[in-house]
C-alpha cells in the first residue's frame, strides 16, 4: 500500500521497479550534459537554515493561498506531458491525487487524456499550461476550451523555442511528446506581443513559464501577467543555465509583489520548499517527484508523496520557530557549502550519484 512508504526515496525507488527504461529515462534525465538539472539540486543544496529557538510551535499551519485557492501546502503538480507513461489512468491520477489531497494541478496541453477529461476529473483547482501548437484558430480555440472546462488560471510556457536533445531518452528511441510540439515551428513564434494577443483572449490570471532572469521577470511586469513561473524546465531545455532557485532572489526584486511567483526544478524535501518560500515564492510545484508517484502507486502514490512533503514542511518550520509558512522570510536562510555533489536525487541519503539506471 502506499501508505507503507516512509520516505519519497523509498517511493522512487519503487517507481524504478515499475517503469521500463525509456520511461525511466525521460522522468529523470535533463538537457546534454545534465548540467543545468544538477544546479537546480545544487542551489537547494547550498542554503542552509538560520533557526530561532524558543517560540511557541505547538500549533503549525503549513497551508497557503494561490490564485484565491487554498493549498494544503505550497506544493502544486508541475505540468508533466507524458503522466500516461508512468500510469494508465495519466493526468486523471493526479488529478485526483490533487483534489484529494488539498493542492492544485497544473496541466499540460500534451497530458492525456485531455484537458476537458482531466478538468472534470477530482474536482479540485486546476491552472492550463499552454504549448502552442497551432495557429492562432488553432489558440483561439484551445484558451476557450480551457476556460470552458472550468480551469481558474493559463500559463504558457515559453522556454521551448526548439526542442531540446534529451539523450538519455535518445538513446532509447524514446518519444515522449506528440509530434508537434517537437516542431519548432510554433513555440519559435512566440514573441511578448503575440502573448498580450494570447493574454486578452481570457480574463483569467494569466502566467509565463521559464522566466530565468530580473530582465524578463520586469518584461512580464510590464505587460501585465499575473504569474511568473520561474522554470529551467527542469534542466531539460537549455543545459548550463543557472538553479531556478538561484535565479528567484533577483526574479522576486524584479517583480515587486506585482505579481504570484512560482518555481519548478529540484524540489524533492518539504526542506526544500521551506527555501523557496523564504527566498520569496509563492508555491512551488513538482514534476518528478510526481511521476514517481504515480509510478509507484498511481493516485495514491502521489498522495503520499504530498503527504511526505507536508510532514517535512512541519518539521522544518517549527525546527525553525515559526508557526507557518507566512512568517518565513530571507532572515531564516542563508549560503553554505554543500556537502555531497549535486545530483538529481541529491535530496535523498542513500542515492549516491543519483544511479538508479
Amino acid at each position: 500500500m502506499a501508505t507503507d512508504f516512509v520516505s519519497n526515496e523509498e517511493i522512487v525507488q519503487a517507481a524504478r521497479r515499475n517503469l521500463d527504461q525509456s520511461a525511466w529515462d525521460y522522468l529523470v534525465g535533463g538537457a546534454e550534459s545534465e548540467t543545468s538539472m544538477r544546479r537546480n539540486r545544487m542551489a537547494f543544496d547550498r542554503i542552509a537554515f538560520r533557526p530561532r529557538v524558543l517560540v511557541d510551535v505547538s500549533k503549525l499551519d503549513p497551508s497557503a493561498t494561490f490564485l484565491g485557492q487554498k493549498l494544503r501546502i505550497p506544493v502544486m503538480l508541475a505540468p508533466v506531458g507524458s503522466l500516461q507513461r508512468f500510469t494508465p489512468e495519466g493526468g486523471l491520477a493526479a488529478a485526483k491525487a490533487a483534489a484529494e489531497f488539498g493542492t492544485m494541478q497544473v496541466v499540460s496541453t500534451v497530458t492525456e487524456p485531455g484537458l476537458e477529461k482531466i478538468g472534470a476529473a477530482g474536482g479540485g483547482p486546476k491552472v492550463f499550461q499552454l504549448y502552442v501548437q497551432g495557429d492562432w484558430k488553432w489558440i483561439e480555440d484551445i484558451i476557450h476550451r480551457a476556460k470552458q472546462a472550468g480551469y481558474v488560471g493559463i500559463v504558457v510556457t515559453v522556454d521551448n523555442a526548439r526542442y531540446s536533445r534529451r539523450e538519455r531518452p535518445m538513446v532509447h528511441g524514446y518519444a515522449p511528446m506528440r509530434p508537434a510540439v517537437r516542431t519548432p515551428a510554433y513555440g519559435g513564434m512566440l514573441t511578448w506581443d503575440l502573448m498580450d494577443r494570447i493574454r486578452d483572449l481570457t480574463d483569467l490570471p494569466f502566467g509565463i513559464k521559464g522566466i530565468a532572469t530580473a530582465e524578463d521577470a520586469a518584461m512580464a511586469i510590464e505587460h501585465g501577467f499575473n504569474i511568473i513561473w520561474v522554470s529551467n524546465h527542469g534542466g531539460r531545455q537549455l543545459d548550463h543555465s543557472r538553479g531556478t532557485l538561484d535565479m528567484l532572489p533577483e526574479i522576486v526584486d524584479a517583480v515587486g509583489g506585482k505579481a504570484d511567483i512560482v518555481l519548478d526544478g529540484g524540489v524533492q524535501r518539504g526542506s526544500d520548499v521551506v527555501k523557496a518560500i523564504a527566498l520569496g515564492a509563492k508555491a512551488v510545484a513538482i514534476g518528478k517527484l510526481q511521476g514517481w508517484g504515480l509510478a509507484a502507486a498511481g493516485q495514491a502514490g502521489v498522495n503520499r508523496v504530498l503527504e511526505i512533503m507536508e510532514d517535512e514542511v512541519l518539521s522544518a518550520i517549527a525546527l525553525l520557530g515559526v508557526t507557518s509558512l507566512g512568517r518565513i522570510n530571507s532572515s531564516y536562510v542563508c549560503r553554505a557549502e554543500p556537502v555531497s555533489p549535486a545530483h538529481e536525487m541529491s535530496g535523498w541519503v542513500n542515492m549516491p550519484g543519483g544511479r538508479l539506471l
